[in-house]
């Protein structure tokens, strides 16, 4: 099966596969620096970078914007700022220039040879950064006035495209791109906006100031939010659904009349390095997306549907801070604010401070000794610290509770008489499946060349042959140093299953040839022949002694394989 060319879409309109565990690993990398010691000489350095475009640059250049900037990177020397060079480019954040370098000196050369430019990923997540810094903690307002106009535009052109001669390709492109542009901005507004209100509802010490105006904004601005979505939400449906036939029919319009930068792999050999995100809106995927924020399409339900949740969980939130500040008016106060302070006295005081603090603050004083010895043959002195004497295992009871008391009634027994049932059964099974191949072997003697065994027949049968070829080569191994007997050979192995009261005999012939088939395969035995019979059963259900060939003497019986007089326990 042919692979879409990179930087296209499947057929059936869905996002290409994630990309590997490689790929994933190395886009993950261009965050290192972030989290690394040197973060704010990293920042100053990239943000050099993506301050202009196409930005190709040598250490020097990029020393002089640094002392111009100022901050914690202005004092870097050439050679540090040549390592965080070269680390951003192994992260992936930067690539090496390949411009021409023109010196008047080797110094010169030396250090305008190596010359950097900034990458796609590194600027995406430099920008990322930029924007996470610069508005973590504001509140931005929802651009509620966009759904309005993404109602107006899904309506405008559905009726365009229903309407005969269709819609003109440029203006469909027009509408389509400021349609999703529009979109796109409302939904980043909620995101930010209902994550803002998620950071203040954690809070549960807002003091009435503060509790006053998150309430008018829960009961105004949210409820004003979540009115006008449900409110428009049906219409965006039914507009969605009226364009819907001609969706496919006007992408593929689109296509013809703009390809832009769609077609560019097709033109450089496919190249993976090639390959082109699309505009928003230009993929079925797109509007498969547009469609589920309003509606519930797989069964997980819209986006709508989240943010009546949302806005009910903000509720509820309020709720709960209206009740916390009824109880501090009859004393029950939240003490958070003065926990956070005593937790600064402990961060800034002494270490013998922090113990007075600790014997003010909560009538602790230092303990001691803990109630449980430690095992009969460790003997920990007085003078040895807790902090590297052995570990007492605490029980749980007591480490959480404080009480050595068992807790809960006892567990009874468990149960598994279902458990011994289904391995009786499954024994039985197998006992009756052996005991089936055992009739079939005893039926099958003498015509094996015109018959096809089961497996489980087979099976059985290559056991029995084993172990008869074993046990006469064990009886030909205990003879070596003895008189030969005359005419030993395989003339008379054989072995025989006790509990299924079945019995091989194998023979040597010259030129016999036995063919043994089954459904696993076809096994044929040169010189072998091969006979399968019933032993005498006694009274007691076992196998009673069996007269042997020749001269062999009688056997005593047991579970185990015999061949020619030697007796070998199989288990």
């Amino acid at each position: 099966m042919e692979e879409p060319a990179p930087g296209t879409q499947p057929e059936s309109g869905y996002a290409p596969s994630a990309p590997n565990a490689d790929e994933t690993r190395r886009r993950l990398d261009a965050y290192a620096y972030l989290s690394a010691p040197e973060r704010l000489e990293y920042l100053a350095i990239m943000r050099v970078f993506c301050g202009t475009l196409l930005a190709d640059l040598a250490v020097p250049d990029v020393m002089a914007k640094l002392r111009e900037s100022g901050g914690s990177a202005a004092g870097l020397d050439a050679d540090t700022l040549t390592g965080r060079l070269e680390q951003l480019v192994k992260w992936g954040n930067l690539l090496r220039g390949s411009h021409t370098v023109k010196a008047s000196s080797i110094t010169e050369y030396q250090r305008s040879r190596a010359r950097y430019q900034l990458s796609r990923l590194g600027e995406r997540v430099q920008r990322d950064a930029d924007g996470v810094l610069a508005e973590a903690d504001a509140a931005r307002e929802v651009s509620n006035e966009l759904l309005a106009l993404v109602e107006r535009g899904l309506r405008e052109l559905a009726e365009l495209v229903a309407a005969p001669g269709g819609l003109a390709p440029q203006d469909g492109l027009e509408r389509v791109s400021t349609l999703f542009v529009q979109f796109a901005g409302f939904a980043d507004s909620v995101r930010d906006f209902y994550a803002y209100l998620g950071q203040v509802l954690a809070r549960y010490d807002l003091d009435s100031v503060e509790y006053q105006g998150f309430k008018e904004l829960l009961l105004d601005y949210v409820e004003a939010i979540t009115e006008d979505v449900s409110f428009r939400a049906p219409r965006i449906s039914a507009a969605l659904d009226a364009l819907w036939p001609h969706l496919p029919a006007l992408l593929d319009r689109l296509d013809t009349h703009a390809q832009g930068l769609a077609g560019l792999p097709a033109q450089s050999g496919g190249r993976a390095e090639n390959r082109v995100q699309r505009s928003r809106g230009r993929e079925l995927a797109d509007w498969e997306g547009l469609r589920g924020w309003f509606r519930d399409t797989d069964g997980q339900g819209s986006q709508v549907d989240q943010l009546r949740d949302a806005t009910l969980r903000a509720l509820q939130s309020l709720l709960a801070n209206a009740k916390r500040m009824l109880r501090s008016a009859t004393g029950e106060m939240s003490r958070r604010r003065d926990l956070l302070r005593l937790a600064r006295w402990f961060d800034e005081a002494a270490p013998q401070d922090a113990h007075d603090i600790a014997v003010a603050a909560f009538g602790l004083y230092g303990a001691r000794h803990l109630g449980i010895p430690p095992t009969a043959d460790e003997v920990v002195p007085a003078y040895t610290s807790w902090w590297t004497g052995p570990v007492v295992e605490v029980p749980v009871a007591l480490r959480e509770r404080g009480s050595r008391a068992q807790r809960g009634r006892t567990a009874s027994v468990e149960d598994h008489s279902a458990q011994k049932e289904r391995l009786r059964e499954a024994a039985r099974q197998r006992a009756a499946d052996r005991s089936a191949a055992a009739d079939e072997l005893c039926s099958a003697s003498g015509r094996f060349d015109g018959v096809r065994l089961t497996s489980a027949a087979l099976s059985l049968l290559l056991e029995l042959l084993a172990t008869a070829l074993g046990n006469a080569q064990l009886r030909r191994r205990a003879e070596a140093g003895a008189e030969k007997v005359p005419g030993f050979g395989l003339d008379a192995a054989w072995s025989e299953d006790a509990d299924l009261g079945v019995r091989l005999t194998v023979h040597r012939t010259a030129g016999a040839r036995t063919l043994l088939r089954s459904a696993d395969g076809d096994l044929v035995l040169d010189d072998l022949e091969l006979v399968v019979h019933r032993t005498a059963v006694t009274a007691d259900g076992g196998a009673g002694e069996v007269e042997p060939t020749g001269s062999e003497a009688p056997l005593p019986r047991s579970r185990g394989a015999h061949a020619e007089g030697v007796e070998m326990s199989v288990s």
